[in-house]
């Protein structure tokens, strides 16, 4: 049976949610980043389906979505001097930081580890329905491993008979998930580029390290090497790539007008040359050209700063978990 859609901007869709969650249910949800498939957090038979419903393996740790920072205790424990030069500025916003754990929060959530993983969405939705339901675990509304939705439509398509309720708060605004940051070293860690940029994180700490490489064991979400997929093999190039001399292609490029003869589609992520809304599209895109049939997605690089880190991030792991899906 299809989940219930309901508008996410009105009040009794949001109490309606809200009940369902309460009830140990589930619900998808807009947010800036993308849409997130919300359970209790401490509600472990509750975030035992989100695993369910995703596919997901359980030593992927999921993030707890909070309503506000003065929240942050009911899941963190301990005290960082870093989180006061953080917080008052990227929260609510699409960051994410790892922090000691707090007694009471399910194995489950954090996949056994001693750490949790929390933010503070940016969007109205989402915010009133973590204040009338409580802290949310919720990682990305799609199945396992596949290209994040960035609508409601999207989630329909993909967990619509696996989830309780969707509620339709339009395109997401900012298109990737959000950057995870970790406060268990000194120096700082970036475990996933997202819509807080590394240089923003430098500006605001000084030194911060960059995650090198997947790890056999996740100690946080998009850590997998291959995430984001397409079912179409999807292929890096450079910029202006040409068509490969076989199959049906579809080209996935940046702002460019000329290169793009002899494929199948072509979807250009930002006309404008603005990388940020290169990142807004890039999930909807990723999946219009693999709706297409389509024996090979050939993908434009970007240069690897700013957001372009975390658009390539998403790119380089699509590549690598498209290839025989």
């Amino acid at each position: 049976m299809k989940a219930l859609v309901l508008p996410a901007g009105e009040p009794d869709s949001l109490k309606r949610a809200a009940e369902v969650l309460r009830q140990g249910g589930l619900v998808a949800f807009p947010t800036e980043t993308v849409y997130g498939l919300g359970a209790d957090a401490f509600n472990p038979r509750a975030v035992a389906r989100i695993f369910e419903a995703k596919q997901r393996p359980a030593f992927d740790p999921l993030i707890v979505h909070l309503a506000s920072a003065p929240d942050l205790p009911r899941v963190a424990a301990g005290s960082d001097a870093r989180l006061a030069a953080l917080t008052p500025l990227l929260w609510p916003g699409p960051l994410t930081l790892v922090l000691p754990r707090a007694d009471g929060v399910p194995d489950l959530v954090c996949a056994g580890l001693p750490s949790v993983a929390a933010r503070v969405p940016d969007h109205p939705a989402a915010l009133e329905l973590i204040r009338l339901a409580g802290p949310l675990a919720a990682p990305s509304a799609n199945p396992f491993g596949y290209a994040s939705p960035t609508t409601a439509a999207h989630v329909a398509d993909q967990l619509g008979d696996r989830v309780d309720l969707i509620l339709d708060g339009g395109p997401c605004r900012v298109g990737l998930e959000s950057t995870i940051l970790s406060l268990l070293t000194e120096p700082a860690r970036l475990l996933r580029p997202g819509g807080v940029t590394l240089e923003t994180l430098r500006g605001m700490l000084g030194r911060v390290d960059l995650d090198e490489g997947p790890l056999a064991r996740p100690q946080a979400p998009g850590q997998m090497e291959g995430h984001y997929a397409t079912r179409t093999p999807l292929q890096l190039a450079g910029e202006g790539a040409g068509k490969p001399s076989r199959g049906r292609c579809g080209l996935l490029a940046f702002s460019g007008q000329g290169g793009a003869t002899g494929f199948e589609a072509v979807e250009r992520l930002c006309p404008s040359g603005d990388l940020f809304e290169a990142a807004a599209n890039l999930f909807a895109a990723l999946r219009r050209l693999d709706a297409l049939g389509l024996d090979l997605i050939l993908a434009e690089s970007c240069p690897e700063k700013g957001i372009g880190l975390a658009i390539m991030n998403r790119l380089k792991r699509c590549a690598k978990g498209s290839r025989g899906a």
